[in-house]
């Protein structure tokens, strides 16, 4: 029954007619200035409260110490204040208050989804977590081996070697290549006092951003708000990051690791979320690989030649790296013809475009399936954050719809040509694949473990 009345919470919010009685977003702003958007919804007692400080996760990485965020992430809950660990976590426990923090590249943020006859009791543990984290030694032992047991195990999957061989060649020496949960090298460098100077360094009123979804009123949010948030320092430690140097020209790179399945990773540079041409954009990633079982390369790759179980791509906006990535997992004798494939419907697209049937199936199925994403007032919460931390106005719901619709044949076809470009093209194969004879791979190379 709740998840339904938040669905049409937010069929309302991108009904592109709209009503006079449609659940709106209402920008608040508390009495000490702290900002944040509000959907209300009085269907249960709950509230969650999405939050993010931009610019603050693992690109504020020291050198040598990548995981610094992540790390953080999985402590700062871990006792605050004068509550120890043990006793934290209890009072959490014992009221149902999910309060959780994850580290992304490029922002730190958390989620405190409470019901609303403990929300103060959240709100206050919340804000102990995010001020006065304790970071004692135990748990920060505890954390770092979980991290470091959980690093050696993935270190044996040709997925995860695949995406850090990517993150290499892709980002080279810019901080995106450094993995966000850090190496068992940089992991086991972090001390308390890295700990301590991220929070204070980062977790800033100047870098917050926060949406809030449930049944709560104006005047409670402007005080949960204060409560919550107006002890963190004003203004954080700024990071400098430039735009990381994309290779414009395509490779391919074979690292060798004895698996029946090699894993591969492809792409190329890609739009911002600003571009004017994102939209177009979007509309083209779905139809090549975006669109599930409907893709031309599904099709092409999986369906007719049955050649791998799934092939997909998606538009990766990070402001200093925008880029087209696809992956794919095929048996070794299958690593060319199905390269071959992705080259070949990445030229088609670009130089034919799509037809209007296509092309208006992809726009119904990428409007009818918008909604579906967000059944839960705290992703209705997280996707608010999200439009915030892209600039986009609280009308955007109630105008994706048209923006979609507007994208025409020839939107793609001229755009298509600048955009897709298969030459420009980077491979990354972990396996042994056995046919990679007319691909042109300058090398073969043991992938390394670091």
């Amino acid at each position: 029954m709740f998840v339904r009345l938040l669905f049409l919470v937010l069929l309302a919010l991108i009904n592109v007619h709209g009503n006079a009685n449609a659940t709106a977003i209402e920008e608040v702003t508390s009495p000490s200035g702290i900002k944040a958007w509000l959907v209300r919804d009085h269907s249960i007692p709950l509230t969650a409260v999405r939050f993010i400080f931009r610019g603050s996760g693992a690109i504020s990485d020291p050198k040598g110490k990548a995981g610094r965020a992540s790390m953080a992430s999985a402590l700062i809950d871990e006792g605050a204040g004068a509550l120890q660990s043990q006793i934290f976590q209890k009072q959490l426990q014992d009221r149902s208050i999910v309060l959780s923090f994850i580290a992304d590249k490029d922002f730190f943020g958390g989620t405190l989804k409470v019901l609303n006859k403990y929300r103060a009791k959240g709100v206050e543990l919340a804000s102990l977590a995010l001020t006065t984290p304790r970071f004692d030694l135990t748990a920060v032992n505890r954390i770092r081996a979980q991290i470091v047991t959980s690093l050696k195990a993935q270190a044996a999957r040709p997925g995860y070697k695949a995406r850090r061989e990517w993150s290499r060649v892709i980002y080279n020496k810019h901080p995106y290549a450094r993995p966000v949960v850090g190496t068992q090298k940089s992991v086991t460098n972090i001390r308390n006092r890295d700990l301590h100077s991220f929070v204070n360094d980062n977790l800033t009123k100047d870098r917050l951003l926060v949406s809030i979804v449930g049944d709560i009123s104006v005047e409670e949010v402007k005080s949960l708000l204060d409560n919550m948030f107006e002890s963190l320092p004003k203004v954080g430690k700024q990071t400098k990051v430039g735009a990381a140097q994309i290779p414009a020209k395509g490779a391919l790179h074979v690292f060798s690791k004895a698996v029946p399945q090699s894993v591969v990773l492809f792409g190329h540079r890609g739009v911002t979320r600003k571009d004017p041409n994102f939209y177009t954009a979007y509309v083209i990633n779905h139809i090549l690989g975006g669109g599930s079982f409907t893709s031309r390369l599904y099709n092409s790759v999986r369906e007719e030649r049955g050649l791998a179980y799934s092939v997909s791509t998606h538009l990766s906006v990070r402001r200093n790296a925008p880029l087209i990535i696809g992956q794919l997992s095929t048996s070794n004798e299958k690593v060319a013809e199905s390269i071959r494939l992705v080259r070949s419907e990445w030229r088609k697209m670009a130089i034919n475009g799509v037809g209007e049937e296509t092309l208006k199936n992809a726009k119904s199925f990428i409007n009818g399936s918008f909604a579906l994403q967000f059944s839960s007032s705290d992703r209705i919460a997280n996707l608010l954050t999200i439009l915030q931390y892209y600039n986009l106005s609280p009308s955007y719901l109630r105008k994706r719809r048209e923006y979609i619709n507007l994208v025409s044949r020839n939107d793609i076809q001229k755009f298509a040509r600048k955009f897709l470009n298969a030459d420009a093209l980077t491979f990354i194969v972990v396996g042994q694949p056995t046919d990679l004879k007319d691909t042109n791979a300058p090398s073969r190379r043991e992938f390394q473990t670091k």
